[in-house]
C-alpha cells in the first residue's frame, strides 16, 4: 500500500505551509504517530504525525518549500497495517472531538492509494482521505506536560512509565517512542535527530556563525515570509485609521505597587500594566461591539465572543497567542492565562489553539519603551489596540501643573468596520476604566 500524505490546515484561517526540518529520510522506518515533519506558518510551528505505520517512500517537498493546504509532502510504503477512515479510539487523543474529524469512505480502504488530507477538506473531498490526528498537549497527573502522542502515551501507560522522568530529543523537546524505549532500557536519551553528534570527528572545528554586517543579505526566514505577507495583505485589504488619547495611569500605579506582593503569592505572577490594559479593553469591547466585529462581503458581524490576542516577540518575529472569553475573567485570571500563553509562545511551544479565534489584538508595546506606536491590523478583526510606556511627565491638573505617569494608547481600525466616532467612543470606555482604578478595585 502506497499512502500520499499532503499539507495539513494548521488553523482556521491558514492556507498554506513551509516546510520546515525533515525528520525522517527515504527509506526510514516509522509508526503510526512518528514525526515526520515540521510545518512553520505565520501562526506556529507544528509536527505531521505518520498517519501509519510503514516506510518513508519519496520526499515530495524540499525544506523551505511553501505548500497550500492539501498540497503532497511526501509518501509511505509498505505499511502493515489497514489504513480506514475510523480509527480506533485508542489511537486518538483524548479530546478528539475537538481534535480533526475523519472523513467517510465506503470500501476503499485496500485501494493502492490513500490521500491523506486536511479537516477542511474532508467534506468536499470526492475520493476516499484520512485525517491525520495531530498530537495533543496533555498534562498528566503525575505532572508530566508537553506534547505526547497517543501512541507515546499508550506505551508508557502499558510500563508504568513516569513521563515526567523521560528527556524529550523531539521537536520543542516533545517525548518520542524512542526516549521511552531508551528510558525502559534503563539508558539515557540521546538526541534523535543527529545520532551522529556526540561522537566528534577528528579535526578543525568550524568556526561560529559570524554576525550579520551591514550590506549583507540575510535569508527570510519562514515566519519572517509570512509576517511580511500577512501585513502587506492587512494592509492591502482594510482601510487603516488611527487614533490615540493619553491616560493618567495614576490609580493602576498605586494600585500595582500596593497589592504587587499579595497578587504574586495569590497567582504566582507578577502583576503588570498589561493585566489592568486587557481588562479595560474587554470591558470596551462590550460596550462598542463593532469593535469586536469581522467585515463580510455584504454584512458587519459582530462576534459572539471576546477573544483577546496578545502581540508577543519572539525571536525574529512575533506570535499572537489569544485569550478566549477574555470578558469573563478578573484581572487576575487574565493575568494567569496570559503568562501561561506567553511562556510558551516564547519557548517555542504555543499550541495551534493557543493562536486560534482572536476577535481583537492588544499590543503592549511599551514594555520595549516605546510612547507612540500604531499597529496593523491583525487580519480579519476590526481593530487593534497599543499600550505604550507609562512615562513621568508634567500635565495640567485643574489650574496646576502635576507630575503623573502618562501613557499613550493609539488604536488602529478599520474604517469600513467603524468611523472615527466609534472608535473614540472604544478608546473613551478604555481610559476612564484604567483612571478609575484605585487601591481598592477588585482583582480577583
Amino acid at each position: 500500500m502506497s499512502i500520499t500524505v499532503t499539507m495539513p490546515q494548521l488553523g482556521e484561517s491558514v492556507t498554506e505551509g513551509t516546510i520546515g526540518t525533515w525528520l525522517v529520510q527515504p527509506g526510514q522506518q516509522v509508526e503510526r504517530y512518528d514525526s515526520l515533519v515540521e510545518v512553520i506558518t505565520d501562526k506556529v510551528t507544528a509536527e505531521v504525525p505518520s498517519p501509519a505505520a510503514g516506510t518513508v517512500g519519496e520526499i515530495l517537498a524540499t525544506e523551505g518549500q511553501r505548500l497550500s493546504v492539501g498540497e503532497p509532502i511526501c509518501t509511505l510504503e509498505g505499511s502493515a497495517e489497514e489504513v480506514t477512515t475510523e480509527p480506533e479510539p485508542s489511537a486518538l487523543p483524548e479530546s478528539a472531538a475537538e481534535a480533526d474529524e475523519v472523513g467517510e469512505g465506503e470500501g476503499e480502504a485496500a485501494a493502492a492509494a490513500v490521500e491523506v488530507t486536511a479537516p477542511a477538506e474532508v467534506e468536499s473531498s470526492v475520493e476516499k482521505t484520512v485525517v491525520v490526528a495531530t498530537d495533543e498537549p496533555k498534562s498528566d497527573a503525575n505532572g508530566s506536560s508537553g506534547f505526547i502522542s497517543p501512541a507515546v502515551r499508550a506505551l508508557a501507560e502499558e510500563h508504568s512509565i513516569d513521563l515526567a522522568q523521560v528527556q524529550g530529543t523531539g521537536f520543542q523537546g516533545r517525548i518520542t517512542k524512542r526516549d521511552v524505549l531508551l528510558f525502559l532500557e534503563g539508558g539515557a536519551a540521546a538526541p534523535a535527530k543527529a545520532p551522529a553528534a556526540a561522537k566528534e570527528e577528528p579535526g578543525p572545528r568550524p568556526a561560529p556563525a559570524e554576525p550579520a554586517r551591514p550590506g549583507d543579505k540575510i535569508p527570510l526566514s519562514p515566519m519572517r515570509r509570512s509576517i511580511a505577507e500577512h501585513m502587506v495583505r492587512s494592509l492591502r485589504t482594510s482601510p487603516h485609521a488611527w487614533t490615540m488619547v493619553e491616560v493618567d495611569m495614576s490609580g493602576v500605579a498605586a494600585a500595582r505597587a500596593g497589592r504587587r506582593a499579595e497578587f504574586l503569592a495569590a497567582t504566582g505572577t507578577e502583576l503588570t500594566f498589561l493585566h489592568f490594559g486587557m481588562k479595560s479593553t474587554c470591558l470596551a469591547l462590550r460596550a462598542v461591539p463593532t469593535m469586536n466585529a469581522v467585515f463580510e462581503e455584504d454584512a458587519i458581524v459582530l462576534r459572539s465572543e471576546i477573544n483577546l490576542g496578545l502581540a508577543v516577540a519572539i525571536g525574529d518575529g512575533l506570535i499572537v497567542p489569544v485569550v478566549r472569553n477574555a470578558d469573563r475573567y478578573s484581572v487576575a485570571g487574565l493575568a494567569q492565562a496570559a503568562s501561561a500563553l506567553i511562556e510558551r509562545a516564547r519557548q517555542g511551544k504555543a499550541r495551534l489553539e493557543d493562536v486560534e479565534g482572536g476577535t481583537f489584538t492588544l499590543n503592549n508595546a511599551g514594555a520595549l519603551g516605546t510612547v507612540t506606536s500604531q499597529a496593523i491590523i491583525n487580519q480579519p478583526q476590526a481593530g487593534i489596540l497599543v499600550m505604550d510606556a507609562v512615562v513621568r511627565r508634567p500635565v495640567v491638573v485643574g489650574d496646576a501643573i502635576a507630575i503623573r505617569p502618562i501613557m499613550n494608547l493609539c488604536l488602529s481600525f478599520d474604517h469600513r468596520i467603524n468611523d472615527g466616532a466609534a472608535a473614540a467612543r472604544f478608546l473613551g470606555a478604555v481610559k476612564s476604566t484604567l483612571e478609575a482604578v484605585t487601591a481598592d478595585t477588585a482583582l480577583f
